[in-house]
């Protein structure tokens, strides 16, 4: 049975997802960051969407939002929220992006939603976590496979800037020839693929917390391991990915050994 949080985020997912689908390969405002990031209005307005449900279940926690930034309010519960996870898809018209909502309670993340509500045709996706209550995806139980010999491995790339620019970036290319096969299905994709059993590993280095915080808690909770790429546990720093399952997740780390770029 699903908590109060959860059913609360799941639906505030389905309110971002709303006012997703009634702009999408339309027409909206878009501004560049600092970063030259793009964010449109409708990153803004899912936000808003997001965390106007929140509040109203919850009216004391905190939020920590990629658009409208931080709001402290109890410390203990945080709501991490990427409204678009994949701006850049988004403007660009293609349904790799999705909305991400995750709650960490005293540091801890312990639940997550990851909606991708223009995905598969315009059907979409929705999967959730919760700690302790397993991975669930459109209703269907999540678990990672059992593989644990890299050269039976698929093994999912995302965003590789920092690795690339490190010592780890030739061990990643000595360790590519003994995979099964790799590929970069990127954002969300390969974190539901990795939970659901389709792929067996995920490597990014270039992340911020509110992009892996939902999936992270989902990963897990289908069975999985998911850390920054030195092996440490996610926090709001967090900006690297070793996500894996649990028998390759430690040779992965060996084979890397990465060290961030200065």
């Amino acid at each position: 049975m699903p908590s109060a949080l959860l059913n609360a985020a799941l639906e505030a997912a389905e309110a971002a997802a709303d006012v997703i689908r009634k702009a999408y390969r339309g027409n909206f405002q878009i501004r560049f960051k600092e970063d030259a990031s793009p964010v449109t209005e409708v990153d803004v307005a899912a936000e808003t969407a997001i965390k106007a449900v929140l509040k109203t279940h919850f009216p004391g926690h905190g939020f920590y939002g990629e658009e409208l930034g931080r709001e402290t309010g109890d410390a203990e519960h945080i709501w991490l929220i990427d409204p678009i996870d994949g701006t850049k898809a988004f403007v660009r018209g293609y349904p790799l992006f999705s909305v991400q909502i995750a709650l960490m309670r005293r540091g801890e993340l312990v639940l997550g939603v990851s909606s991708a509500p223009c995905w598969s045709g315009g059907i979409g996706e929705i999967a959730w976590a919760e700690k302790g209550q397993g991975a669930w995806l459109d209703g269907e139980r999540l678990r990672v496979t059992a593989i644990g010999d890299i050269g039976k491995a698929t093994l999912s790339t995302g965003n590789l800037a920092r690795l690339a620019r490190s010592e780890a970036w030739g061990r990643l290319g000595g360790l590519i020839p003994r995979l099964n096969r790799i590929r970069g299905y990127g954002d969300f994709l390969h974190y539901h693929w990795l939970a659901a059993g389709k792929l067996d590993a995920v490597i990014e280095s270039d992340v911020n917390i509110l992009d892996i915080a939902a999936c992270s808690v989902i990963v897990h909770e289908a069975g999985g391991k998911f850390t920054d790429l030195q092996g440490a546990p996610l926090t709001l720093d967090t900006t690297s990915v070793l996500a894996a399952t649990p028998a390759l997740h430690g040779q992965f780390l060996q084979e890397l050994r990465y060290t961030p770029p200065a």
